[in-house]
């Protein structure tokens, strides 16, 4: 049987290729006919996924790099890493915290220009550069995600009034978030109290531009921004209209942008966010394991276009298919197994909005029902699924 091919884009690191390094896959930078693309931050075109994809890998949490809808319709499933950064982009949160409630970064710059470090130019100067404590403020968490929990328990336990707010948090992550943490109904109160704003939000039509310039005036004057997630979380145009005319204390951002060079009060990094070698890591090792699983299984986890299952082949061999969420769409797929006089021995359909996937489980070889699927309406894409891949 011929390897899966998987197409590299961008470093991934080591620990996580070393997943596909075995006989039934291959990789590279210059694979032709690839059956899966793996990438970190490359921005996907549509003419750069061939007909051959099957699923396409993020290592990293974010996927507006990649062509979501377009995927969808082919019929390709969309996977990311989410959490797997969790821990580096919360030490950087705390780390954007503390610089600006100390003026660190002026007291370095400082004691860099000195001639010489003398002790007494040293105390006389240090008043310059006095800032405020973080314990006892309050903070506001807007997005409780993996990133935006591991932020808020982080920040209890530096004695913060943490406060979150989600109106779609789902129940598993709700179980991580500490008791001691204030879900908030209402964003409004949660803005207009806060001494922090930390930003944790996935960027989609819903949630660009979220900090727009209404949500800008409940903000204290004296408060700090923070932006973690995506620059377009907020709206630019507003955010450097708040910040010339004093409206908030200062922004934080891992998205350095022309339009805030030389703004007063803006800290900006480089896109840090997921820059440790244990997030790189462990985001490569997720990735390469999500689309080995799905190859070699049919097996979807944290697929952001379809819908989530793993399940036991029952088996030796199985067929994946991926379709239109409409009535009679189950019903017309069996059809065609008993038109085909082929057994079915178990079959899971899975829905996702107007997505769904269906695995068929049969007792027999057959390349002839794939094709036959395949011209059928309403199906993105059919593929068989051997055992002997496992």
């Amino acid at each position: 049987m011929s390897k899966y091919k998987v197409k590299i884009f961008n470093k991934i690191a080591n620990e996580g290729l070393k997943y596909l390094e075995d006989d039934l896959f291959e990789y590279g930078d210059d694979i032709k006919d690839p059956d899966a693309l793996l990438l970190r931050s490359h921005k996907l075109q549509e003419n750069e996924i061939p007909d051959s994809v099957k699923a396409i890998a993020r290592a990293g949490a974010g996927i507006n790099n990649i062509p979501v809808e377009y995927c969808k319709s082919k019929g390709i499933a969309v996977f990311n890493t989410p959490g797997a950064n969790a821990n580096a982009v919360k030490e950087l949160v705390l780390a954007g915290l503390l610089l600006s409630s100390r003026d660190i970064l002026g007291g370095l710059e400082f004691v860099k220009g000195l001639d010489s470090v003398d002790n007494s130019v040293v105390e006389k100067n240090k008043s310059k550069f006095k800032g405020s404590e973080i314990q006892g403020k309050n903070i506001a968490i807007i997005g409780l995600g993996a990133i935006g929990i591991s932020v808020a328990n982080a920040a209890l336990s530096l004695g913060m009034n943490v406060h979150g707010y989600d109106p779609f948090i789902s129940v598993k992550n709700a179980w991580g978030l500490s008791r001691n943490v204030v879900l908030e109904e209402n964003i409004t109160s949660v803005l207009q109290n806060a001494d922090y704003v930390t930003l944790h939000l996935p960027l989609n039509e819903e949630t660009r531009k979220f900090i727009d310039k209404e949500k800008l005036e409940l903000i204290k004057k004296t408060a700090v921004v923070l932006n973690f997630s995506r620059a377009e979380i907020v709206d630019q145009e507003e955010l450097l209209y708040s910040l010339k005319n004093n409206k908030i204390g200062k922004y934080v951002t891992d998205f350095p942008s022309k339009l805030f060079q030389g703004i007063k009060n803006v800290i900006a990094m480089p896109h840090l966010g997921a820059s440790t070698t244990e997030a790189e890591i462990n985001c490569a090792v997720m990735a390469a394991k999500q689309v080995k699983d799905f190859l070699l299984r049919g097996d979807l986890t944290n697929t952001v276009n379809l819908p989530n299952g793993v399940h036991q082949l029952s088996t030796n061999y199985r067929v994946a298919i991926i379709h239109e969420n409409i009535p009679k769409m189950v019903q017309k797929i069996t059809s065609v197994f008993g038109d085909s006089k082929i057994n079915i021995v178990e079959m899971i359909n899975k829905s996702r909005v107007d997505v769904a996937y269906t695995l068929v489980d049969i007792d027999a070889n057959s390349e002839d029902i794939c094709q036959t699927l395949k011209n059928e309406s309403g199906i993105y894409k059919v593929r068989l699924i051997a055992q002997s891949n496992k």
